[in-house]
């Protein structure tokens, strides 16, 4: 957490995932988010109860701001709302396509009625007219752009084990509106941010783009195998216990074979002689891995592999990586008042500090992650800063409407 936006107050009218990441990332860089709830709150406040009663996905992306529970259709909250954008430097807002227009909010006039204001839309499917009636849940956008059909095994498709789309378009919007911030302090005027999910997830498809649209064919689903390049995968020891080894040039290969699997005549064999060949007789070449990886232990394998400096990993449970010895975490109180503990946010800047440790145990623990990885350490390291809470609906409400009500009349005695 930095101070980088102190002082910037970011009203998002926000749900779900993707806006609400993309204003945790504000509020994180310390600017005032005030979250707009509909009647009835988020409903990601709902998706489960794995932060000691909350939400994990709202534990994790909503605690630090301020929750008001509005209905802007009504003229009352529509003018406590308007009051706030006076003030506001960013408004957020990810409702349905032409929903905050028909609310009487519209993006275009509000920046006229207040230059400096960025606004941001975070959507599904962008201004897509044919697309504009579609709801663009996470797993539905990872199947409309193609995502599903290349991940996952030969037989079987396979979602993203996390909301990738969601959280690739709240990261997204979050560097469009920095660079908004930009722009403004030289023009000193506000613009729009546009986002979607679909956008977002589609630039990130380029390579498999291009490969079916130029090249020679999308790449097929291949599980932990590497479409591309080979060998690249997750191989077995003698234990059964996988391990993913990535192998990146000729000299790495050439390692590989002989240093590690004691193998040096795969090296010449003109199956494998180049990464070209090796994807194409890779069935052949996993193989002939095996029968040597699975003549060593887990300790052995990742040894050897750790001294010939060839890139290698373990194949983690989320319970492995609960005690993995590189995790950092941070602490939020939920909404009602319980500390829980999870990953920190990534981006650490300098005086950015970590909660003391035992640093020959830490190390320790790092290389004996890698080589076992089912025997962890607990050792782990917690960044310094401050614990916020978790807001319940409308928690900030009364506050929020006496700070932004309207102000009295000339000579109103009441």
């Amino acid at each position: 957490m930095t101070d980088a936006l102190a002082g910037l107050l970011v009203v998002s009218i926000e749900q779900a995932v993707a806006a609400p990441l993309c204003t945790a990332r504000l509020s994180d860089a310390g600017a005032r988010v005030i979250k707009v709830e509909r009647k009835g709150g988020d409903f990601g406040r709902n998706y489960d109860t794995a932060a000691l009663g909350d939400s994990s996905y709202f534990a994790w992306i909503n605690h630090g701001k301020e929750s008001i529970e509005l209905d802007f259709k009504t003229a009352e909250d529509a003018a406590l709302l308007s009051r706030m954008l006076e003030r506001a430097d960013v408004l957020v807002q990810n409702l349905a396509p032409g929903a905050i227009a028909r609310a009487g909010f519209d993006l275009e006039r509000l920046r006229q009625q207040h230059p400096r204001l960025i606004t941001c839309s975070v959507s599904g499917y962008g201004d897509s007219e044919t697309m504009a009636g579609m709801k663009a849940y996470d797993l539905l956008v990872q199947a409309e752009t193609g995502l599903i059909s290349i991940s996952g095994g030969p037989g079987e498709p396979g979602r993203i084990g996390v909301s990738l789309c969601d959280i690739g378009a709240g990261i997204t919007a979050y560097t469009g509106i920095l660079e908004a911030l930009l722009k403004r302090s030289i023009t000193g005027r506000g613009s729009h941010v546009d986002v979607s999910l679909f956008g977002v997830a589609a630039e990130w498809m380029s390579v498999p783009y291009l490969h079916a649209d130029s090249g020679a064919g999308a790449p097929q689903r291949e599980g932990l195998r590497h479409p591309s390049i080979a060998p690249y995968g997750a191989y077995a020891d003698a234990q059964g216990t996988l391990t993913l080894i990535a192998i990146q040039n000729e000299r790495e290969w050439q390692r590989l074979c002989a240093d590690v699997l004691d193998y040096a005549e795969l090296c010449t064999d003109e199956r494998f002689i180049s990464n070209d060949n090796r994807v194409l007789h890779r069935d052949k070449l996993d193989q002939c891995i095996e029968e040597r990886s699975r003549k060593l232990s887990t300790t052995q394998l990742r040894s050897a592999l750790q001294k010939a400096s060839i890139a290698f990993g373990a194949l983690n449970s989320v319970n492995d990586l609960i005690s993995h010895a590189a995790l950092t975490r941070r602490s939020v109180l939920n909404s009602r008042g319980m500390e829980v503990v999870m990953p920190a946010h990534p981006v650490r800047h300098s005086g950015y500090l970590d909660s003391p440790h035992d640093d020959a145990a830490l190390k320790s623990s790092s290389s004996e992650s890698l080589l076992q990885p089912h025997v962890h350490s607990r050792v782990s390291t917690q960044t310094q800063v401050p614990i916020r809470r978790v807001p319940a609906l409308d928690e900030h409400g009364a506050k929020l409407r006496s700070e932004f009500k309207l102000p009295q009349s000339v000579g109103d005695d009441h």
